[in-house]
């Protein structure tokens, strides 16, 4: 009789960085069962899952993570070993809009998480895991020089990284308080296919592809340091496998680019592309209002993670951004139905 899998609960996996993660694990680890909870709003696309829909040992369950009531039946029923928490509200422009939906989703739904965590499993923590993915921005900004290590001070600056930071903050204090076994990775800007359009590079390369205006807030001398989506799926590969408990690992791209030189590439590898004269796309750049609370520059040192796990990054910027670019423009009906909601018609036939 075969052995039952290990069962691993993936929040989030619909959405950008989380869709990495599930076909990563999916076929890597056939081993595992992996059961992908969304709550599919706007930046979730089953779309982004298709290659992998009927693997055996992938499973979708659609819920969201504010829903005290579900998060319980599921882990009764489930009995996750397992939890990589990427589920998350991430907008920035969002966040100001609305804070209190990331307080709904990054705060109360982290903590549902964990109390599910803690009550299915009790005080036999041996072989489980809660991994809390994060971001760079709960450190705040930085000036000219320096790098954001494990070590720096929590300085939040929007709405949506006062959730996070604070989702962080609740999983350390589970972790002293109740002894549930976690690790915390916190990773700079990411990029690269099925990235939802409202975030900057995918929304320049499909304004681009269009002929409209490329919004550069401010002066456009923000700085990010940005990391290739799968380099990051490595990554979190091996902290979930290898890292030490209770530990946090900064995950970065050692990629800075200022918003403006960003879109300056952008602007020049699509026009080769596109078989446009070169220069044509950079006058689409319109600069526009900043947004209040805008942080200057994010960078991360990340030799915890190099040293301790071997990882580094292994796509440079340039070539990352060259991929990206390409998938946009060879996944063109991709992006028609995630900018149209005709892509809702694939929910409503596949899942009711």
């Amino acid at each position: 009789m075969k052995e039952k899998n290990k069962p691993i609960l993936i929040t989030g996996g619909a959405g950008f960085i989380g869709s990495h993660v599930i076909r990563h694990f999916v076929k890597k680890y056939p081993v595992y069962e992996i059961y992908n909870l969304d709550a599919l709003t706007y930046a979730g696309n089953l779309e982004n899952l298709k290659d992998i829909e009927d693997k055996s040992n992938y499973h979708f369950l659609k819920g969201d993570i504010s829903d005290v009531d579900l998060v319980n039946q599921l882990f009764r029923k489930y009995r996750f070993e397992a939890v990589i928490h990427l589920a998350a509200e991430s907008h920035v422009d969002r966040s100001i809009k609305d804070p209190l939906a990331f307080v709904r989703t990054n705060i109360n739904g982290t903590i549902n998480l964990l109390n599910a965590f803690k009550s299915i499993w009790a005080n036999n923590f041996e072989g489980k895991l809660f991994y809390h993915i994060s971001t760079d921005e709960v450190y705040g900004t930085l000036g000219e020089t320096g790098l954001f290590k494990e070590t720096t001070p929590y300085s939040p600056n929007s709405p949506y990284s006062a959730s996070k930071a604070s989702s962080d903050h609740f999983v350390r204090a589970y972790g002293e308080t109740f002894d549930i076994p976690y690790v915390i990775s916190n990773c700079s800007n990411n990029y690269g296919p099925y990235q939802f359009p409202e975030k900057l590079i995918p929304l320049m390369i499909n304004n681009i592809v269009e002929n409209k205006e490329l919004p550069v807030y401010g002066d456009g001398n923000y700085t990010r340091d940005w990391l290739f989506v799968l380099d990051h799926v490595k990554a979190i590969d091996l902290i979930f496998h290898k890292a030490e408990l209770k530990e946090t690992y900064n995950i970065g791209g050692l990629n800075e680019w200022k918003n403006i030189e960003l879109v300056n590439m952008l602007c020049d590898l699509a026009d080769e592309k596109l078989g446009r004269e070169n220069g044509t796309s950079r006058k689409l750049i319109t600069f526009v209002k900043d947004r209040p609370g805008h942080d200057k520059r994010y960078a991360i040192d990340a030799t915890k993670i190099e040293e301790k796990l071997g990882w580094k990054p292994s796509v440079t910027f340039e070539e990352g951004l060259s991929k990206t670019i390409d998938w946009y423009l060879e996944n063109k009906k991709w992006l028609v139905h995630i900018t149209s909601g005709d892509y809702l018609e694939y929910y409503r036939e596949h899942y009711n």
